[in-house]
């Protein structure tokens, strides 16, 4: 375990925030960065569609399944402390699936990734909360983090792209290492610990009943076009997922040490910024997903050109970081997010028209919109999150709000993956998926201008 007393006497908070936000970014990258890999995995390990969509899901399944036990974890034990065990154990994970000389140690691999990603997360964002004592500097600090989440999922295609490209798809993990290496040091160093706490508890049947819900919900979706709808199979594991969901909530209703305190939610600003950044995050990741395939199975793009065809969503995310955060901290949470949601409906309606015989402008049009849209959305949310609990409970808060985000991202791949058919119908279903993407995030701005205050 690292010792936090060098810390105490060189705390830069600046190089702190750079270590947080590395180690955070790593995370967000490798859930997209494997996007444009897909189809030279599937070349080299074998595997279908559904394989696939394993390859991403079972990292986010794992990453979103124990991020409420992880956040209570850090708040316990000492939020450095976790970040640094995940932050481990995802570097390792890292060069697992990099080395994997099959298909199932790759998919085993991106689980244990997703471990260390769950222990990593909601303790960078504790700890960067811990960090900042300025409420002005702490809001661009939260407003910076915030946009980095988004910042990687789009820039995650392009440099899968180069590296794929330049070197092998192993690459796109192995790169992992050095990134860790650098990460651990700074961290050692110059992060402060949190003070240790205990007021969140371990809820392990509450864990089990949620890991099951999530678990079997994503395996319906994801093999339900392949194994029917209809077939007693999916049925099944729909009933079960109903049942376990019915349990975990009872079970956090009734625990005194719940990992999901439902009270959180009574706070409609809360619950109302959790349900966007969900909404956000299943649209987003589901888009990388179908557009990467369009790129590589509809216009027969390579690796290198699908991961620069993502350029212009990459550049719409990192661009307006730079004053993103600065403007929450000015004007406010609401506006920010407002006009978010506004410009993500109009990508996400782009993409609903587009066809083999689109012009790339046009594509890169929709997609810049929706990377400028998370742009605004996702900082201000962040904000939301984080400053509408008690500081002591700031790493539970976190781990809600990524869990929220995480589920929406194995959700928007697997169902609207599972409505992607035969490369005939490919542009039909496609269309069908971005008009409920569009619609989602209309659904989103309804919240946003009810439920989320404007203060600042």
């Amino acid at each position: 375990m690292a010792n936090s007393k060098p810390n105490q006497k060189n705390n830069h908070p600046t190089i702190a925030f750079i270590a947080l936000c590395l180690g955070f970014f790593m995370t967000i990258l490798d859930v997209t960065i494997v996007n444009v890999a897909l189809v030279d995995i599937k070349t080299h390990l074998g595997g279908n569609i559904n394989a696939l969509q394993w390859i991403l899901d079972g990292y986010a399944l794992v990453y979103a399944s124990f991020l409420l036990t992880t956040g209570a974890l850090g708040d316990r034990l000492g939020n450095k402390r976790i970040f640094i065990v995940g932050l481990g154990l995802f570097t390792l994970a890292s060069i697992l699936c990099g080395l994997a000389p099959t298909l199932l140690i790759l998919e085993l691999g991106r689980l244990l990734q997703g471990l260390g990603a769950a222990l990593l997360v909601p303790n960078s964002l504790a700890l960067i909360n811990h960090t900042f004592a300025d409420e002005k500097k702490k809001a661009t600090a939260l407003g910076i983090y915030g946009a980095i989440g988004g910042l990687g999922a789009a820039v995650g295609p392009v440099l899968g792209g180069l590296l794929v490209h330049s070197f092998s798809w192993r690459s796109i993990f192995i790169v992992n290492f050095p990134v860790g290496i650098i990460c651990f040091l700074l961290t050692f160093f110059f992060v402060k610990e949190s003070q240790n706490r205990k007021q969140a508890g371990f809820d392990i049947p509450g864990q089990v009943a949620g890991i099951t819900a999530l678990s079997l919900l994503t395996f319906a979706f994801i093999e339900g076009k392949g194994l029917g709808w209809h077939s007693p199979i999916i049925i099944g594991i729909f009933v079960s997922f109903a049942i376990a969901a019915i349990l975990f909530l009872v079970r956090e209703h009734k625990t005194k040490t719940p990992m999901l305190p439902l009270a959180f939610f009574s706070n409609l600003t809360f619950s109302g910024a959790n349900t966007i950044g969900f909404l956000a995050f299943f649209a987003l990741y589901g888009e990388l997903f179908i557009v990467s395939l369009f790129f590589q199975q509809i216009q027969h793009y390579s690796p290198l050109t699908t991961g620069m065809a993502f350029l212009p969503e990459g550049l719409a995310l990192f661009i307006p970081t730079l004053f993103i955060g600065k403007l929450v901290g000015s004007i406010g949470v609401k506006v920010p997010i407002l006009i978010g949601l506004v410009i993500g409906c109009l990508g996400y309606a782009g993409l609903a028209f587009i066809t083999a015989r689109t012009s790339y402008l046009f594509v890169a049009a929709a997609i810049g919109a929706i990377g400028l849209a998370m742009a605004f959305i996702v900082p201000p949310i962040t904000n939301v999150i984080v400053t509408n609990v008690q500081e002591k409970y700031s790493g539970i808060a976190s781990s809600i709000y990524n869990v929220s985000r995480q589920i929406g991202a194995v959700l928007g791949v697997a169902i609207l993956g599972s409505l992607i058919g035969s490369h005939k119908e490919f542009i039909q279903d496609m269309h069908l998926a971005f008009l409920i993407c569009a619609a989602l995030l209309f659904i989103a701005l309804v919240i946003g201008a009810i439920f989320v205050k404007g203060n600042k």
